[in-house]
């Protein structure tokens, strides 16, 4: 064979297929001339090299003394080759002739060539010629690609995973801080940290010292030479005397060491899969408790709440009312709101532990009775319900209480001025002074009596409005309505005694009229005109004086009307009294000019033209008042009505901003495009911009509560409520924050299943194509479609409908008759990856137990992390088999059960 450096051919490069370990190793081969001439670093690569081929040699029953002529003629270079790899290579030849030596090499040279390694500048002639430097440079190559390129530590290899391997195996230890393989070294204690770890009862490591480089190295290399069969490739003297040790020597005496503790290796590898699973289920259980906690918390306050909105006992008066509605909006505004994200984010962490569950491979989490997320669904709907009927019934009570309020105190009125008329007439109508009267007086007590009888008619209205009140009050409740009852009746059996009596005195005088001639007309003219004149004033007044309640500016105007009306008619009033009054003034004139003597009042009224003349002025004070009673009101409704239009402007821009947005993030978690994190994102920055327009929200709950406290009670002026308006508001928060979660959750399935952007995009594409009503969901045979679409055979046969079913099953265990698009992502993570099943964790737990069908308490302690190994110890029960020992735990049903119950 022909040297491939003196034919002119490309010189051999070392590399691998894939990136990582092929990178490092073209950067080691790069052979750096300068450095290689260094002497301590030549010194310290002659006898480590030396000592690592012999460490090999050794095996086929031979060694070499000097690294650059031994390997010459090629013959033990191929033995090496051959004990190293376990291969045979061509068969040597054996002449002493430099062309066999050459030949020889090149065998070897294209032997390491087959393993995927490029020597650069190393050619046979250069081998043959006993170059030194060459040599030790072959030789390191030999010793990367058959001791170093296959260290893997976690995703890492070659040098890196040796260097990580390092770092996590003397992490624990004192003075150690291993950062690469030449200073770290030096003084020693990295190398007895390396032993102590998997063999504690070979070294002493707390009497080594920092300061005693020398010594630590010696006692590392003699341990290991005894006890570990690694040959002493170091000396502690050229080690602690080079400012900077060579790194190839390190390694390479360094990866003696980890292929001696390959074994131990394995074990950390079955312990961090153990420690992985066990994290999974602590996390899984303590978000287990939190919703347990949170689910009761929320239901008690639920349960709390309820029978207090439901309790419909009206109190006594308006203020207790008022109260008790001033309460109910604290309950809105301050106690609620926090209770409505306690909700949402229960519901969030429910379907975050789901997925977690799924994507561990655990079972679904079912809460303890009566917490379901359905339970509290149901209870939330009833606390609604109960909260809608407790603010309409707060409303009309307190609406009832002012009629109530406002009828009662007309009832007072009425009845005073009922009273006030009728003290003294009983008396008057038993009286018997027409027995003794003369005929002038008789005619005078008929006329008296006739203008009694039309004042009595006149009063009949008014005690049957006080009868109609009475009768309103009791139907509505009035809490008073004994008293009021009481009263009424008084006044009725007065009313009835006064009618019988006007009715006997009657009779009385009518039997005597025939013996009473003479009459004063005037003076009855008079009186049957002041009667009815006297009437209307206690009338007007009791009008004027009358309290009135209105809600609009429609009621205040029609009052403003007719009282306008009434104004209008005062004019020919005052005319009427002119004229009653003018009676009076010419019955007098024709009893002076008659030289006649009046006994003093009119004997048919007690209506005195003072009387009216009083009454006049009292209704000519009333009507200014009731001006500015009325203005004032009318000022009123115009500020209610300048509210209730302020409200609706606001509230008729923020109740149709509320609805877009709800079609928009409909739309949203329908026809999401680009990344999941830029979906998250999206959603995100949406969810914020909504946040944002809180302050419009607030706005208005400030005009609704300037509304509340005037009590205005309807707004024609927008069909949006308050109630609308936060309901809405609500859902809005609540379903963006779901659909974000949906994102996210999305995300944990395709981080945790090792889907790709384009596997989630084409399935989020295939599930829309499918759903063609945009619901979010797909039916049965939609759901079919999109399958077959996707390749899978589930066409109308027997067998496609058996494996449809099967799917079926998978994705919608409930029997819903729907495929959300969450479950058919799990479907389709479940059908393209893999997770960790309870054989891998009995297979983990097994290498831990060096093969035992149990493991001990203390295994666990030294194989795993403090916390996870009491974990386990506390739930793994007693092993009961025929090899069992005293305290031996049975590992394989508690890995079954990590996948089985989750009350573990």
């Amino acid at each position: 064979m022909v040297d491939y450096h003196a034919a002119g051919q490309p010189s051999y490069q070392y590399g691998g297929n894939g990136p990582g370990i092929g990178d490092y190793m073209a950067q080691e081969d790069d052979w750096d001339r300068d450095l290689l001439l260094d002497p301590a670093w030549e010194k310290q690569q002659r006898k480590t090299f030396t000592a690592w081929c012999n460490s090999h040699l050794r095996k086929a029953g031979t060694q070499i003394e000097n690294i650059d002529e031994d390997f010459r003629d090629g013959l033990k270079l191929m033995l090496l080759l051959e004990v190293i790899s376990g291969e045979r290579l061509p068969k040597p030849e054996r002449g002493k002739m430099r062309v066999h030596k050459i030949n020889n090499v090149n065998k070897a040279l294209d032997f390491i060539a087959s393993k995927g390694v490029k020597l650069v500048s190393i050619g046979a002639e250069e081998i043959v010629d006993g170059n030194a430097k060459m040599t030790l440079g072959m030789i390191w190559t030999i010793i990367l690609r058959f001791a170093i390129q296959d260290i893997s530590v976690e995703e890492t290899s070659a040098k890196e995973g040796l260097l990580l391997w390092c770092q996590r195996k003397t992490a624990p230890y004192k003075n150690v801080n291993v950062q690469n393989f030449h200073i770290s070294w030096k003084d020693g204690l990295a190398f007895n940290a390396l032993i102590h770890r998997h063999r504690p009862e070979l070294i002493e490591y707390d009497k080594l010292r920092k300061d005693d480089p020398v010594t630590n190295l010696n006692n590392a290399f003699e341990v290991a030479e005894k006890y570990l069969d690694i040959p002493k490739m170091l000396d502690a003297e050229d080690i602690v005397g080079t400012l900077r040790p060579d790194e190839k020597a390190i390694m390479t005496y360094v990866s003696c060491f980890y292929h001696a503790f390959s074994g131990a290796q394995k074990a950390e590898t079955a312990a961090n899969r153990i420690c992985k699973v066990l994290a999974v289920n602590q996390e899984n259980e303590h978000l287990m408790e939190d919703y347990e906690k949170l689910a009761s918390d929320l239901l008690e306050w639920i349960q709390r709440t309820i029978p207090w909105l439901e309790n419909r006992v009206p109190q006594k008066t308006i203020q207790e009312m008022q109260q008790k509605l001033e309460d109910f909006r604290d309950y809105r505004r301050v106690h609620k709101p926090p209770k409505v994200q306690e909700k949402c984010q229960l519901e969030i962490n429910f379907n975050t532990l789901q997925t977690k569950l799924r994507l561990s491979n655990r079972p679904a989490f079912m809460p303890s009775e009566g917490k379901m997320v359905s339970d509290i669904n149901n209870g939330w709907q009833h606390l609604e319900q109960a909260e809608k009927g407790y603010e309409e019934w707060l409303l009309n009570e307190i609406r009832r209480m002012e009629r109530l309020d406002h009828l009662a105190e007309k009832f007072r009125q009425k009845a005073s001025i009922h009273e006030s008329w009728t003290e003294g007439k009983e008396t008057m109508l038993r009286q018997k002074d027409y027995e003794t009267a003369t005929l002038s007086d008789i005619k005078a007590l008929i006329r008296k009596h006739e203008a009694f009888e039309s004042d009595l008619a006149a009063h009949q209205d008014r005690v049957e409005q006080i009868a109609a009140i009475a009768q309103e009050l009791n139907e509505l409740d009035y809490y008073d309505s004994p008293s009021v009852n009481t009263r009424c009746q008084k006044i009725c059996d007065q009313w009835d005694s006064l009618g019988s009596l006007t009715h006997t005195r009657r009779e009385a005088l009518e039997k005597t009229e025939k013996q009473l001639e003479t009459i004063d007309q005037l003076h009855l003219e008079y009186a049957k005109r002041a009667a009815p004149f006297n009437n209307w004033m206690e009338s007007a007044m009791e009008d004027l004086q009358d309290m009135f309640i209105v809600h609009t500016i429609e009621e205040i105007e029609g009052l403003i009307a007719a009282h306008d009306q009434f104004k209008s008619t005062l004019p020919d009033a005052d005319k009427e009294r002119e004229a009653i009054l003018g009676i009076q003034s010419e019955a007098q004139k024709i009893a002076d000019y008659n030289n006649i003597k009046l006994s003093g009042n009119n004997p048919y009224t007690s209506v005195t033209p003072q009387i009216i003349n009083s009454k006049w002025e009292r209704v000519q004070q009333l009507v200014p008042k009731r001006d500015h009673a009325l203005q004032d009101e009318q000022s009123k409704q115009q500020s209610n009505e300048h509210l209730r239009r302020q409200f609706a402007s606001q509230a008729n821009i923020v109740g149709p901003w509320i609805q877009t947005k709800m079609e928009e993030i409909g739309r949203i978690s329908i026809e999401m495009n680009g990344t999941l994190e830029d979906q998250l994102d999206h959603l995100k920055l949406y969810e914020q911009s909504i946040v944002d327009y809180k302050p419009n929200i607030d706005i208005l709950e400030q005009q609704h509560q300037l509304i509340q406290e005037a009590l205005i009670f309807d707004n024609k002026h927008t069909n949006f409520t308050m109630e609308h308006i936060r309901v809405g508001w609500e859902q809005l928060l609540t379903t963006t924050a779901r659909t974000s979660n949906e994102v996210e959750n999305q995300i944990l399935t395709r981080d945790a299943k090792g889907i790709s952007q384009e596997q989630m995009q084409e399935f989020r594409a295939s599930f829309n194509h499918f759903d063609k009503d945009h619901g979010g969901s797909l039916g049965p045979e939609e759901f079919k479609a999109c399958l077959i679409s996707l390749g899978y055979d589930v066409e109308n046969d027997r067998q496609g409908d058996a494996e449809f079913n099967r799917i079926m099953s998978v994705v919608d265990p409930n029997n819903s008759g729907v495929v959300t698009f969450q479950a058919f992502i799990d479907f389709m993570s479940r059908e393209t990856t893999d997770t960790d099943t309870a054989d891998q964790v009995i297979a983990s737990f097994k290498v831990l137990a060096g093969d035992k069908n149990y493991i001990t308490a203390e295994e666990l302690r030294r194989e795993l992390p403090p916390d996870q190994a009491e974990y386990c110890i506390a739930r793994m029960a007693p092993y009961q088999g025929p090899d069992a020992i005293p305290g031996a735990l049975d590992y394989k049903s508690f890995s079954t059960a990590l996948y089985g119950e989750s009350d573990l």
